[in-house]
């Protein structure tokens, strides 16, 4: 294993020598050197990770290995910080993923930042947000994986905020930073709650754990107990809310939309491949734990099921192609993060549902990340987001024509494409788990994300040009942006029939202390049921917008829309109820008396404090003075003083 620690140890150094480098002394000095080495080191990056990969697969699966583990802080007792690499089909799956991702949006931003003048400090911050995201999915703890999360967060907000002379970039970085940054503070509870119960902070001692073995008393202050069971209980909760505010499901969901400001590839790679996806992986590494914690899993099976058809719903009726590729990504982390929660069945656990979510992370990766860069392919050639202004593009741009339409298809779950298998293992966890109504969600979910899916590709391939610069003949493919499209469109296609397999062999959760389930009967009729709903709604996106019969003109006028329309188009007014609560009563309310608190009781405090040492001062530099009747006369009053109080009685 000598050589896979040398690997392991470059897969990481490589993102990070990158950002040094191209932060300190390429970056906007020489912005091609500095593209080329982000595209060559994270290209190395991934090669390592997919050699780490085939060995592990062909000799070492599925057991656990760490490369290497070094201590970082050592606290009371046996309570010891690490920083290691784990080495499990999770993290190698996660690997392989995120250096391909990276190395694809690498590629594809040498072309979409062309003509940016800090193109250079663009590729220092990627490589940053790759580092990042590597540490986390190779952490051994909660103590390491916490530090790579807020590194996940430092770097999403530099990102997102990248255009800083854009308000609007601006507003989203600081929505994104202060939104998930409300949810780390649960999480950092939670992972000081558990290490100090359990006395660790790593996955495989956290993972072993039996509540049957700590029934003791936590706190005990009379008319409130808390047995260290119902601690740990409460900081899997904790925890958990931590991933629920990174993979922004609802409510904590705003913020993943309106990150939409920061260029498309930071778009396609926080959510193909980093940063969205880190709550599932979070839930899915510490599956075990959640498991044996009681009600845990239900709570995670119910966010993700009402964020997943919540967010498809609102994405029939955006207009923005990068909006409603965000509001895809949310539901699509809601399939994710509800197959998770669906395992428990009663007081056993099957595991089709952890089997399906990871796989749906890999398979979505890669439509995902093809159709945000497509998405800024589009907007690159013809200037603007909206889909009102494309339409005829089809002609003009053929190759992406034809990969758009092969991520559309495996996002919908049509077979053979890669999203069939996974999303079909999705919807199969929530009926082998008998909870019917996830179950109708999931089946209504998939039809939706066919409709919204193909109107948005009816809407900018087929039909007339409704933009002048399409008319005119501008658009055109850019190599350099359409060759990651076209790579992408490989594993879109293929990697669901090639992958499955491998997923069903060696992708199951680790240990539980729970009667386990391996494999469930499955329902045959199921695919057959879920392609049926998706074909339905494909008809009826092409009916409606892209048949001989379609009005586009009608479909696209505002004017007669339905309250109920407006109410989804305006994602039910959550924003500005965000913004209502944060500037009424955050800002104007408990700001104000904070800042009312602390100008008139705290400063007031410490004015009078400065004022009285003053005047204590000026007695002192009186009496000091050197003047000989002052001297006298201060004697004088002290002999009388203590001669008529010095005889009183006490």
């Amino acid at each position: 294993m000598i050589d896979d620690i040398t690997l392991g140890y470059s897969i990481l150094l490589l993102p990070f020598l990158t950002f040094v480098v191209n932060g300190l002394f390429l970056g906007n000095k020489m912005p091609k050197a500095a593209a080329a080495l982000a595209v060559i080191c994270n290209g190395l990056a991934f090669v390592s990770a997919g050699i780490i990969a085939y060995i592990y697969f062909s000799d070492f699966a599925p057991q656990k290995t760490i490369l290497f583990d070094h201590t970082f802080i050592p606290f009371v007792g046996n309570l010891v910080a690490r920083i290691g690499m784990l080495i499990d089909p999770l993290s190698v799956m996660m690997l392989v993923v995120v250096t391909f991702i990276s190395f694809m949006v690498n590629i594809y931003s040498i072309g979409y930042m062309r003509e940016d003048r800090a193109a250079g400090r663009f590729f220092a911050l990627l490589s940053l947000f790759s580092f990042s995201m590597l540490g986390l999915v190779v952490a051994t703890n909660l103590f390491q994986m916490f530090i790579f999360w807020e590194l996940v967060g430092v770097s999403s907000y530099l990102l997102i905020g990248f255009w800083y002379h854009k308000p609007s970039a601006v507003s989203a970085s600081k929505q994104a930073f202060i939104l998930t940054r409300f949810a780390d503070s649960f999480f950092l509870l939670g992972i000081v709650l558990v290490s100090y119960v359990v006395g660790s902070f790593d996955f495989s001692t956290i993972n072993a754990l039996s509540l049957a073995d700590f029934q003791k008393d936590f706190i005990n202050l009379g008319l409130v107990t808390m047995s260290k069971a119902q601690a740990l209980v409460l900081g899997s909760i904790l925890i958990f809310t931590g991933g629920w505010g990174k993979s922004a499901m609802f409510p904590m969901h705003i913020w993943l939309p309106n990150a939409m400001e920061g260029p498309t590839p930071v778009s396609s790679i926080i959510h193909s491949a980093t940063m969205v996806v880190a709550g599932v992986y979070l839930v899915a590494r510490l599956f075990p734990f959640f498991a044996v914690c009681e009600n845990a899993l239900t709570l995670i099976m119910w966010v993700g099921a009402f964020t997943m058809v919540f967010a498809a719903v609102i994405a029939c009726t955006q207009k923005d192609i990068k909006r409603i590729l965000a509001y895809s990504t949310l539901s699509q982390l809601g399939y994710m993060m509800f197959a998770l929660g669906a395992c428990k069945i009663g007081q056993v656990v099957a595991v089709t549902g952890w089997t399906a979510s990871t796989f749906h992370i890999f398979t979505h990766a890669f439509f995902k990340c093809s159709l945000f860069l497509i998405a800024g392919s589009l907007i690159h050639q013809v200037g603007t987001n909206d889909l009102d202004a494309m339409g005829g593009l089809r002609k003009k741009m053929k190759l992406t024509y034809a990969c758009t339409l092969i991520s559309i298809l495996a996002i919908s779950g049509i077979p053979p494409f890669s999203g069939f298998f996974s999303k079909d293992e999705i919807i199969l966890a929530a009926f082998q788990g008998q909870h019917y109504v996830v179950f109708g969600l999931a089946l209504l979910t998939s039809g939706l994300t066919t409709f919204y899916m193909f109107r948005l590709f009816f809407l900018a391939f087929h039909g007339e040009p409704r933009h002048e610069g399409v008319k005119a003949g501008h658009v055109h493919e850019d190599f350099a942006m359409t060759l990651p499209i076209a790579i992408l469109a490989i594993p879109a296609l293929l990697s669901g029939i090639l992958c499955k397999g491998l997923f069903e062999e060696f992708f199951v959760p680790g240990q539980m202390n729970v009667p386990q389930l391996v494999k469930l009967e499955h329902a045959e009729w199921l695919p057959f049921v879920a392609v049926g709903i998706a074909v339905i709604a494909l008809v009826i996106a092409w009916l409606l917008y892209a048949s001989k019969w379609a009005k586009i003109g009608r479909a696209l006028d505002e004017t007669n829309r339905s309250g109920i329309y407006k109410i989804i188009y305006h994602k039910f007014y959550f924003d500005e109820m965000y913004y209502t609560v944060v500037r009424q009563f955050i800002f104007g309310g408990v700001a104000r008396v904070a800042r009312a608190f602390n100008d008139y009781v705290i400063e007031g405090l410490l004015a009078f404090t400065v004022w009285f040492v003053h005047k204590l001062g000026d007695l002192v530099r009186l009496a000091q003075a050197g003047y000989l009747p002052f001297y006298l006369g201060t004697l004088i009053v002290g002999v009388l003083l203590w001669r008529f109080f010095g005889q009183l009685p006490l």
